[in-house]
């Protein structure tokens, strides 16, 4: 596969030098970029790896068997020591990892070795090709960073949503209007005034009730 066509494909692993809609293997996907002997990509593995272990989906004897030279196996051995290295360097626990150090507890001297170089700030060498610390570790956390804020902006989103879902089915629009002025602290108008006191803020002090919350959870 020539790597222009690789560097489409690893967007779905979430190193978006490209992107594509294309949802290709993942450990084909890692076993291709061990084969292209591409730096950049041997850069971004790691990475790869990560998202394809929170994804579920990282499966080593696959990976390995998609490899059908003695070299290419030995490559991805270091490649997934280096992953190692960087994550415990980072202090990540990812979910597959302590699976994956004890499939690879027999190469534990070169897991050594590349750390002590990583600490020293000394390339990495993975078949005659240099890894840069400072490199993998910007890589890694540019575009893992990035993932978790998408996380973390969708799972904002969805709590959002629910807030609004649910004072829709508590407050007419124009309530609802007025709830978030009185909670922003902004400026009501006489008539606002008098229109919340009679009847938006019976809901609020309603919904403010502990047990009517406690209740009202045990029948929805």
């Amino acid at each position: 596969m020539k790597n222009d066509e690789l560097l489409e494909k690893v967007s779905s692993l979430g190193f978006p030098l490209f992107r594509t809609e294309d949802d290709a293997g993942f450990n084909a996907t890692l076993a291709e970029v061990v084969e292209s002997r591409d730096l950049r990509l041997w850069e971004g593995f790691p990475l790869l790896l990560a998202n394809s272990m929170n994804k579920g989906v990282f499966d080593h004897e696959e990976v390995k068997n998609a490899l059908k030279k003695k070299n290419d196996q030995a490559c991805l051995s270091r490649l997934l020591l280096v992953s190692l290295v960087l994550y415990d360097t980072l202090g990540l626990s990812l979910s597959g990892a302590k699976v994956l150090k004890d499939d690879l507890s027999d190469k534990k001297k070169d897991y050594d070795e590349l750390a002590a170089k990583f600490k020293q700030g000394k390339e990495l060498s993975v078949d005659g090709k240099k890894l840069s610390p400072d490199r993998l570790k910007n890589t890694f956390s540019v575009y893992f960073k990035a993932e978790e804020r998408k996380l973390s902006e969708l799972v904002s989103m969805k709590e959002e949503f629910g807030v609004e879902y649910a004072l829709s089915q508590v407050f007419s629009p124009k309530q609802k209007e007025l709830f978030f002025k009185k909670l922003k602290g902004d400026k009501l108008t006489k008539t606002e005034k008098e229109y919340y006191s009679r009847t938006v803020k019976k809901k609020v002090v309603a919904l403010a009730n502990s047990e009517l919350h406690r209740l009202a959870q045990k029948v929805a």
